[in-house]
């Protein structure tokens, strides 16, 4: 079980990812469907960081309502956001932040951020590696996590695609082939999936609307 569901956070408060990543013109450039409704589904949001998003759910649980803005600030020629804040409002009572984007140039890239605070504890994660891991009540194992999982995080992408660690896609596939071959619902399920969806959809929403709070029922 994770700290989340052993309760290690108490009542979580704040719960927030950051992807603060770039992409150069010539990115959006490279092939016809870039930066498209039709065929890249959204920009920023719904291709670079849903999988941010994915991660915040899983942790925090699921959301509740989104007020958001979204906009094309430093690229030309495509139909989608590169920069979009949210406000989300959790069912269990959290508020967080998802701020996703493709403007935001640094030399070296950012790694995406996912924050979780609670009463009890607090733990910020850098793609793969932890920034912070501090609760209340320790426990033998969080010596061990900070001593391994802890350090300077490599941006997986944050400026170069191409650097993207693939390994997490490949065992999405082991389990959704596996799944298949034993007649069972892969993990996580379609239902999981789908809520990351709905999310973003919603901010989406709540954009067009000019930052009106959105409801998700997913």
């Amino acid at each position: 079980m994770t700290a989340s569901d052993r309760g290690r956070f108490g009542r979580i408060t704040s719960a927030s990812v950051y992807v603060k990543w770039f992409r150069d013109q010539a990115y959006y450039d490279s092939a016809a469907w870039r930066g498209t409704w039709t065929l890249d589904g959204g920009g920023a949001l719904m291709n670079q960081s849903i999988h941010g998003v994915d991660a915040l759910l899983a942790v925090a649980g699921p959301v509740k309502w989104v007020q958001a803005q979204a906009d094309c600030m430093a690229h030309t020629g495509i139909e989608v956001e590169d920069h979009a804040v949210a406000i989300l409002g959790f069912h269990n009572g959290a508020l967080g932040v998802i701020e996703a984007s493709t403007s935001c140039w640094t030399s070296e890239g950012q790694p995406i951020r996912l924050q979780i605070c609670g009463t009890e504890g607090s733990a910020f994660l850098a793609d793969e590696r932890i920034e912070l891991w501090d609760f209340k009540n320790a426990e033998p194992g969080d010596e061990l996590i900070r001593r391994d999982l802890m350090g300077e995080a490599a941006s997986l992408g944050g400026k170069d695609p191409l650097a993207i660690n693939c390994l997490q896609h490949r065992k999405n596939l082991i389990e959704i082939i596996t799944a298949i071959r034993e007649s069972r619902e892969p993990s996580p399920t379609l239902h999981d999936a789908r809520r990351a969806v709905a999310v973003i959809e919603a901010v989406y929403e709540s954009s067009k609307r000019g930052g009106a709070r959105v409801e998700i029922r997913a």
